[in-house]
């Protein structure tokens, strides 16, 4: 486990998903890219944030406090990390493998998640919904690869 700044952890799985609205499905790895996103994701509206994370400990609490089993590709968010406090990265710049991000904002659960899934989950993931972060150079993510602090 690597460990910066007081965060530390990795990536556990990556999914993406090719046409809007579609359950994101996992891939083996990605590349990312500066200001654009990730290969192989649908193209996101004008001043959406290109990469989105959730950390693999809010799932386990939303099924423990809920009993909702929700899984990281219906989750919406495109990196599963373990380890991470994601909440922490908004406004710093991290690392995911080889890619430098700015967390941007906390990816608060929406309604059309809610629809989506069942009720409880938009209660059950507040504050711990994810982060979104921008893309500042570009590289492979892989499920292995630290997450940490810049």
């Amino acid at each position: 486990m690597h460990k910066l700044n007081g965060v530390s952890g990795f990536v556990e799985q990556i999914a993406i998903a090719s046409v809007r609205g579609e359950l994101p499905v996992s891939v083996e790895r990605v590349r990312a890219q500066a200001g654009e996103g990730i290969e192989g994701e649908y193209h996101r509206r004008a001043g959406d944030v290109p990469i989105t994370l959730i950390a693999a400990e809010a799932l386990v609490a939303l099924r423990d406090e809920t009993g909702i089993e929700l899984s990281h590709e219906a989750s919406r968010r495109n990196v599963l990390t373990r380890g991470v406090d994601l909440n922490a990265l908004v406004g710093r710049d991290f690392s995911v493998g080889e890619v430098e991000c700015r967390g941007v904002e906390l990816c608060e659960p929406c309604n059309r998640l809610a629809k989506l899934t069942e009720r409880g989950v938009l209660r059950g993931l507040v504050h711990r919904g994810g982060l979104r972060a921008e893309i500042l150079t570009g590289g492979e993510i892989a499920p292995g690869d630290a997450v940490s602090a810049v």
